[in-house]
């Protein structure tokens, strides 16, 4: 193979991952790999494995009335980085499903994702990391089946970055500035924390 052809093949790719940078360069640092007991990393992997459909589980009117006005506020802004209404919908769905499931805040999990990746589903950071919430690939090793190219599927992305982030505040005892700081791999510094912070504050809704 001459090197123009693997130079455009490897140009290709490059583009079809998101990855050409700055155009929307990714935020995300290199989380690190740290020793987790037996009991965590089995907590942890029971929390992925299970894949149900994103289906919104609404009690009565009122609930079904609040998501529905969260859902069109945000796909309005979300307008901005993803113009097909269908994959807007789906997104928002599929995140909804994620960040109630992991106990998080709505705002919070769409400000990571517009940081981290600012929505690139196919997103690679220079440290590695994945897809939309910038999930790096060890996780796929540590608590997933091994498959780190899965971390590329919407609803597996976002539940394995959402399952992370519950681990770090946890960790961190509900401290959101040092859970961020965790899952940015700069715990302490504040460069991170304040510019997710920033972007989840647009995010804010009553339904949070």
């Amino acid at each position: 193979m001459t090197r123009s052809v693997m130079l455009s093949r490897r140009a290709c790719l490059l583009s079809l991952c998101g990855t050409l940078l700055p155009f929307g360069a990714t935020h995300a640092g290199r989380q690190i790999e740290e020793p987790l007991s037996h009991a965590v990393r089995s907590a942890l992997s029971a929390a992925v494995a299970a894949a149900a459909p994103p289906e919104p589980l609404l009690p009565n009117a009122a609930d079904q009335q609040a998501y529905a006005q969260w859902k069109a506020a945000s796909s309005q802004r979300l307008a901005h980085f993803k113009t097909h209404p269908t994959e807007r919908q789906e997104f928002l769905q599929t995140l909804w499903y994620e960040a109630r499931r992991a106990g998080l805040p709505l705002s919070l999990v769409l400000g990571v994702v517009q940081v981290e990746s600012a929505f690139r589903k196919y997103a690679i950071s220079s440290a590695g990391a994945r897809g939309y919430m910038q999930v790096m690939p060890f996780w796929a090793r540590l608590i997933g089946d091994g498959d780190d190219s899965r971390l590329f599927h919407m609803q597996t992305n976002l539940r394995f970055g959402c399952v992370i982030m519950r681990h770090y505040l946890d960790r961190e005892r509900g401290d959101t500035f040092m859970a961020l700081g965790r899952y940015n791999g700069s715990r302490g510094q504040s460069a991170y924390p304040q510019t997710v912070m920033a972007a989840q504050r647009a995010w804010l809704h009553p339904l949070d």
